[in-house]
């Protein structure tokens, strides 16, 4: 059994630091956040974009391309088979990067050792998570984040700043925690509008996150490394 998969990236220099990698986009998620650039994967029962064989035959052609796989989604945890997927490609020589916000603690537990690198999405302060974020659950959250952290491997915290799912306030309120907990690698993004969106927020409400120099300059303090990443 194995993944199933939503979409490819077959070569990228960004998704996986340091590394030129492919990304897997698993199928489904069961959050349904407002902002979600990749809606086309949510749904569980899409159709697969190409068979889990077919995709390790491209990597098999890419061995002395690309240093790592990046499983992304969707949400990967979502996935059953996600550690037999990921133990195929590992074994194939590749180094494992994984996108994930942090749904299934049992299984992130179970694939931790066979990781190179978290990408870790965090959307809001975790005492807002169950109103703002449909089907979330805070605290399996903050112990995936919790555990990621305790692995001690490469790890970056993104959120994406969406005005209606964390305010300036409660930014630098997570910013605070993250930062006690021990994270080094910290980044924000700019929210873009779906074109699905019916209501999106005010583009002045989602910049002047990125104006506020006296923001910016307090999130700077806190981490090793601060990211800001525009859209």
């Amino acid at each position: 059994m194995s993944v199933t998969i939503g979409g490819v990236e077959p070569f990228t220099t960004v998704d996986f630091p340091g590394r030129l990698a492919a990304v897997l986009f698993c199928l489904g998620c069961p959050l349904r956040c407002p902002y979600c650039h990749n809606r086309e994967l949510q749904d569980f029962k899409g159709k697969p974009f190409i068979s889990w064989d077919r995709f390790t035959e491209f990597l098999e052609s890419r061995k002395k391309l690309l240093d790592g796989v990046v499983f992304s989604g969707g949400e990967p945890l979502a996935q059953p088979d996600l550690y037999e997927s990921i133990k195929t490609v590992k074994d194939m020589g590749f180094a494992i990067g994984l996108h994930t916000s942090g749904i299934n603690a049992d299984r992130l537990k179970q694939i931790l050792p066979l990781l190179t690198w978290i990408g870790f999405d965090i959307k809001t302060v975790f005492e807002a998570y169950e109103e703002r974020i449909p089907h979330a659950n805070a605290a399996t959250i903050e112990a995936c984040l919790d555990m990621a952290i305790a692995a001690g491997i490469e790890l970056e915290v993104r959120t994406t700043l969406d005005p209606r799912i964390i305010s300036k306030e409660e930014l630098l309120q997570l910013a605070a925690v993250l930062a006690q907990k021990g994270i080094e690698t910290y980044a924000i993004q700019e929210y873009r509008p779906h074109p699905a969106e019916k209501q999106p927020p005010a583009l002045n409400a989602v910049t002047s996150f990125f104006t506020d120099k006296a923001l910016l300059d307090e999130l700077n303090s806190l981490f090793k490394k601060f990211i800001i990443r525009r859209a």
